[in-house]
């Protein structure tokens, strides 16, 4: 399958899931909401066995390719708060499921992250933020140090969780914001870090609905960062689907 139409099929999805979070159906929203999840991520963490644009791009770093510098995001707007536009292919992953792993489990469930010292201390982060605020030469650096067997046994640990919350939620919470202090739970624990490049975050977070984070951190985020990674990889087709 050629990248446009598996681009093209998650984008249909994520316009389906849009238009049944303003509505009332709760089977739907959860339905589409794991589907778009399973397209974005690892094959693993769905069961499904077909693998996915994620796994094209975390086979490819699992190769030995974790330290390859790649355009950080397609989003301009997210770029104009970011330490540095180049980073190595493993703080894409990094990145996107710290942020899913701080939003699913303190925003939506008001729990416990994933993410604690001990999986710090097996992927080898000097940080425990989501990396936004680090400069070119701090990113590197940082990649160097990565363990990625185990960065990618985090992904599936966090992507699993995730559908686990997806599956349990409420229609009453997908419509609902979240405390104040919940959100101050983020910087409390080290999500983000006071620098102005990473603090934005609780703002930007703390003015959605948990129905909108599902569009964002728990989606759609991750094709913001996906899609460059392919493009560096720099193949005409995507072997994987059907």
């Amino acid at each position: 399958m050629d990248k446009e139409t598996v681009f093209s099929r998650i984008n249909n999805k994520f316009d389906e899931l849009k238009k049944s979070l303003e509505g009332d159906d709760l089977d739907a929203m959860r339905e589409l909401a794991l589907e778009l999840h399973a397209m974005v991520h690892p094959a693993e963490i769905s069961g499904s066995t077909e693998k996915t644009v994620a796994d094209f791009v975390l086979d490819y770093m699992m190769q030995g390719n974790q330290n390859e510098l790649v355009p950080r995001e397609t989003w301009d707007t997210d770029l104009h708060y970011a330490g540095t536009k180049t980073v190595p292919i493993c703080w894409q992953f990094w990145h996107t499921y710290r942020i899913e792993d701080i939003v699913s489990n303190i925003l939506m469930k008001n729990g416990q992250q994933i993410f604690n010292g001990e999986w710090q201390r097996k992927i080898g982060s000097s940080i425990t933020d989501t990396g936004n605020a680090l400069e070119t030469d701090e990113v590197i650096e940082w990649g160097k140090n990565i363990n990625a067997e185990e960065l990618r046994n985090y992904m599936i640990a966090v992507g699993k969780n995730t559908r686990n919350i997806l599956s349990e939620l409420t229609l009453e919470q997908i419509k609902s914001m979240v405390p104040e202090e919940w959100v101050m739970r983020i910087l409390e624990e080290g999500g983000v870090t006071t620098d102005f490049r990473s603090v934005w975050l609780l703002v930007f977070w703390g003015r959605l609905t948990v129905g909108g984070m599902i569009l964002t951190p728990m989606t759609s985020h991750h094709m913001m960062h996906l899609p460059t990674s392919v493009d560096h990889i720099n193949t005409g087709v995507m072997k994987y689907g059907t």
